[in-house]
């Protein structure tokens, strides 16, 4: 329990990331989100085909449940971000709009998941949660600073952002709540949960954050952005050889 509620209050205060932007200058913090975004797309891969996929068949001798609750895992990310997905203010201008709200609920959708996900893993083994929190750290980081940027784009102070982008993080306390407690009492719910976070993690890296790395043009930065994926992958191959069970 210490471990779970430990990692996911670092996810809660990663929503606070945004106040690096008030002193990080603009190119500067736009190189090391990229870079990030590459790293956190090779460890959400590596997390989900080294470490998550492997501990769910070998818990499960039924692959075809394993592999069912995987692309469940994939719809869901979708359903999440189709529908609660910020959308763009068109105006040169923009006072507070209806998205700034719609991003918040879906971000604490999505931070009360991950809160779970990261129970479920801990609850499976401690390199499973180590492994599956870290993944959860590093795609929270560049997505907690494009919140922040959502929420002040809309119409909110930075102050006030801050504030509502961390309330909105903590949902990830109460996920882990509800994600041990519930598979604590269901016993075999964390084996279901793992296969289900495997196709977020895979979801995530597949359609978030490779089509942004893509984006890239310049050869120089398209080279640090693949060596940023590569490292990402290295990461999870090296917590699966040394991190203790």
């Amino acid at each position: 329990m210490l471990w779970i509620i430990a990692s996911t209050f670092i996810v809660s205060a990663v929503s606070l990331a945004g106040i690096v932007t008030l002193a990080i200058k603009k190119d500067l913090l736009a190189k090391i989100l990229f870079g990030l975004v590459g790293f956190s797309a090779g460890a959400m891969l590596g997390g989900a085909f080294l470490h998550i996929l492997p501990e769910a068949m070998e818990k499960n001798p039924h692959p075809e449940e394993v592999f069912s609750l995987l692309i469940a895992g994939i719809v869901l990310f979708f359903l999440l971000e189709k529908y609660f997905h910020w959308r763009h203010c068109h105006q040169q201008e923009c006072r507070l709009h209806a998205f700034t709200y719609l991003n918040l609920v879906g971000d604490g959708l999505h931070n009360f998941l991950d809160g779970m996900l990261i129970a479920a893993g801990f609850l499976v083994s401690l390199k499973l949660g180590i492994v599956t929190a870290a993944a959860v750290i590093l795609h929270e980081i560049p997505q907690e600073l494009g919140d922040f940027a959502v929420l002040v784009y809309g119409g909110f102070s930075r102050q006030k952002a801050l504030f509502f982008n961390f309330l909105s993080g903590l949902t990830a306390i109460a996920g882990a709540l509800a994600g041990y407690f519930i598979c604590v009492l269901a016993g075999r719910l964390s084996l279901v949960i793992l296969p289900f976070a495997a196709g977020g993690f895979i979801y995530i890296a597949g359609s978030d954050l490779i089509p942004e790395l893509h984006k890239e043009t310049s050869p120089g930065r398209s080279l640090l952005a693949f060596t940023a994926f590569l490292l990402g992958i290295f990461f999870m191959a090296f917590a699966k050889r040394f991190l203790p069970d």
